[in-house]
């Protein structure tokens, strides 16, 4: 069977992501968003997106044809038709995507596949939109995954592929967890929930007993979006009294809006330095982790900023080893500013791992720096996030 997957904005660490969940050997980028994957392995794509932060769709390829017009038509239609039976009755909504260099005509196919419809006595409504692809939004407002569909067109070689979406993000659920949360700290800035999805994927830690800690855990982010994944042990510390009310705050929140019960969860107000005096050595499975990335506003004398920064990294990093079992991660932010070197912390005792497949490294669309992290950030911003993941060893 082939799945795809759309990747995000940042399609590196999206392909990271899924490299750290699933076995991706037999894979192909057909375009920089669009990821093919075959396995033998039948996937739940409604219970996969909700824990992915950097995947937009996740669907199957019902048909591979030669690129021919008329054969494109007839197997749009036989998608179409086999899906419009499996329902209930009522509209059958549907909508076209293309991914890739070719642009289709998707109205025309949807005229005709419409016109189709309406002479078997059949109710039906072609969705369309403004951009090329259907968005999550547009996709989740008209019910086209489950009672109706999102064809997906792309062309790969001499073929097409034809694939039907089965779950998309859940955008909703996500800005409710960023924008809705009770304890909020504009100033010093928050980690979007998205990328703490994907930190903790990156983390790999398989059994929901292990214990997991964010030493800087601000207002919580990590803490409640590893709540949410189903992990019970978990602590957070934060040198700021006021980081860990909010922590308190949002994890209340978090808690009773989701039900989530049987966790066990510390929160402390201690500095890093001190972590294996209330951690037992060797014990913990992942350090998940966004620090103090410096001044984010104003002058910055960026010598003595990345000075300092890497100063405490690396104590942190000492930290870190003494408490983590070997082969343990460190899933950590650094901050890489814009026209500045990179920061170079001591790291001795780890090394830096990355999920990208092996055959997809040297693809064009692949963005890592120069040792192999991936990074994170918007066109324009003056401070980028780099995420560092470290093993034990």
């Amino acid at each position: 069977m082939k799945y795809f997957f759309v990747l995000g904005n940042n399609q590196t660490l999206s392909l990271a992501e899924l490299g750290a969940l699933l076995d991706l050997k037999e894979v192909e980028l057909l375009a920089p968003d669009f990821l093919v994957w075959e396995t033998d392995q039948e996937i739940k794509a409604g219970n996969l997106i909700v824990s992915l932060g950097g995947t937009i769709k996740i669907g199957v390829i019902r048909k591979i044809i030669k690129n021919n017009e008329q054969e494109l038509l007839n197997s749009v239609k036989s998608v179409a038709i086999d899906k419009q039976s499996q329902g209930g009755g009522g509209k059958f909504n549907f909508g076209f995507s293309d991914y890739g260099q070719r642009k289709f005509n998707k109205k025309d196919l949807g005229l005709k596949l419409k016109k189709y419809f309406t002479e078997q006595k059949i109710s039906s409504r072609l969705v369309v939109s403004q951009e090329t692809t259907l968005s999550s939004v547009v996709i989740t407002q008209n019910k086209l995954v489950g009672r109706g569909l999102e064809i997906i067109l792309v062309e790969s070689g001499t073929q097409i592929l034809i694939g039907e979406t089965l779950a998309v993000q859940p955008f909703k659920d996500l800005s409710r967890r960023d924008y809705g949360r009770p304890a909020r700290d504009d100033l010093s800035g928050m980690l979007p929930p998205k990328l703490a999805q994907i930190m903790i994927n990156l983390a790999q830690v398989s059994k929901l007993d292990d214990l997991i800690i964010d030493p800087f855990c601000g207002s919580g982010t990590i803490l409640s979006e590893a709540m949410l994944r189903g992990y019970r042990n978990l602590v957070g510390s934060d040198i700021s009294a006021q980081a860990i009310e909010n922590t308190k705050k949002n994890i209340s929140w978090i808690r009773d809006l989701y039900q989530i019960k049987n966790v066990n969860l510390k929160l402390l107000v201690k500095n890093m330095v001190d972590l294996s005096k209330f951690v037992k050595t060797n014990s913990v499975s992942a350090i998940i982790t966004e620090p103090y990335l410096g001044p984010q506003r104003g002058l910055i004398e960026f010598k003595i900023v990345i000075k300092n920064l890497e100063e405490l990294y690396g104590l942190a990093l000492q930290e870190f080893h003494k408490i983590l079992k070997k082969g343990g991660r460190v899933i950590m932010v650094w901050p890489l500013f814009y026209g500045q070197k990179p920061i170079n912390p001591d790291y001795s005792g780890f090394r830096i791992i990355n999920f990208i497949p092996k055959k997809l490294k040297n693809d064009k669309s692949i963005k890592l720096t120069n040792r192999n992290t991936l990074t994170y950030g918007r066109p324009g911003q003056k401070v980028y996030r780099e995420i560092v993941v470290l093993e034990k060893e």
